[in-house]
């Protein structure tokens, strides 16, 4: 990684509402605004285009994904502005009464070079009555993705995957050399437990971590914690958010990951094992093109 040139990489912090239209425009205008502060590499948040709980009004304004008008106004602004332009993800229409909770890594010539669908669905009961049952709404997605970019590879996921290691170890060992963990954190969650967390798969995995994050209150009534952070791969802050709209911006040096990794190899030293027993799952993992 040692001859990769750094890059610029901007994360989106939205407060994404319930008009799809508007959310576009939003999205739009900050991309923009990245894209003329030099950034090579756009991150949004989960649900960019929509943030709604009631299932009835959710399913009303998706549909799947070759009609997805966000995703077509998206493809076409990658397409413009010459950047990799990343959808943190979309409710995309899977089946009548199911969506995917899916991320779309968007290369500089507007075609889409990897698809992720969210394998750890939020069903949670919080302390404080809020309660969240993602897979009501949602399938789980089965396959990890690893994707080429033009500075090493970039290994995805959303939100509620922070929460389970063996993911981004499993990256990591398929070549990551960045994680992205686009997110809406709820308030509550996130400051018991955000920093700790991204700074943790950070850490572990000696990637650099890019999370672009929802906050503050929404027109759902949903409050999420914001604080988009870029975290380098020796778990530090680069950059960080508030809980406004904006932008979170930094420079990428692919040279730390190797640095990173070579002061504690931890990636080279972890024990191979298997758990074998009732209710043992095995995942895949998927490694495709480059985001030229």
């Amino acid at each position: 990684m040692s001859s990769v040139s750094p890059f610029r990489a901007a994360l989106v912090q939205l407060r994404t509402g319930r008009s799809v239209a508007a959310n576009i425009d939003a999205v739009a205008k900050l991309v923009r605004e990245a894209k003329s502060l030099g950034a090579d590499y756009v991150q949004t948040p989960e649900m960019t285009a929509l943030m709604e709980r009631d299932r009835k009004a959710l399913f009303a304004n998706i549909s799947e994904e070759e009609h997805d008008r966000a995703l077509v106004v998206f493809r076409e602004l990658a397409r413009e502005l010459k950047v990799v332009f990343h959808v943190g993800s979309l409710a995309v229409k899977v089946s009548p009464d199911k969506a995917a909770n899916r991320s779309f890594l968007i290369g500089h010539d507007g075609e889409i070079v990897a698809r992720y669908d969210k394998i750890h669905l939020f069903d949670a009961s919080l302390a404080n009555g809020e309660v969240y049952r993602e897979s009501n709404s949602y399938s789980p997605g089965e396959t990890a993705v690893v994707a080429e970019l033009p500075w090493g590879r970039l290994g995805l996921s959303i939100c509620y995957d922070v929460r389970f290691p063996a993911l981004y170890r499993a990256l990591a060992e398929a070549g990551a050399h960045f994680l992205a963990v686009p997110s809406v954190f709820t308030r509550q969650t996130g400051e018991a437990h955000w920093h700790v967390l991204v700074r943790a798969r950070a850490i572990e995995t000696g990637c650099f971590v890019l999370a672009a994050a929802q906050g503050g209150k929404h027109e759902n009534g949903r409050e999420t914690f914001g604080h988009s952070l870029i975290v380098d791969p020796w778990g530090g802050i680069v950059a960080e958010g508030g809980v406004e709209p904006g932008l979170v911006m930094a420079e990428i040096d692919p040279a730390l990951v190797a640095q990173a990794r070579g002061r504690v190899p931890a990636l080279e030293h972890g024990r191979r094992f298997e758990v074998s027993g009732p209710g043992t799952q095995r995942g895949r993992l998927h490694v495709v093109g480059k985001a030229s």
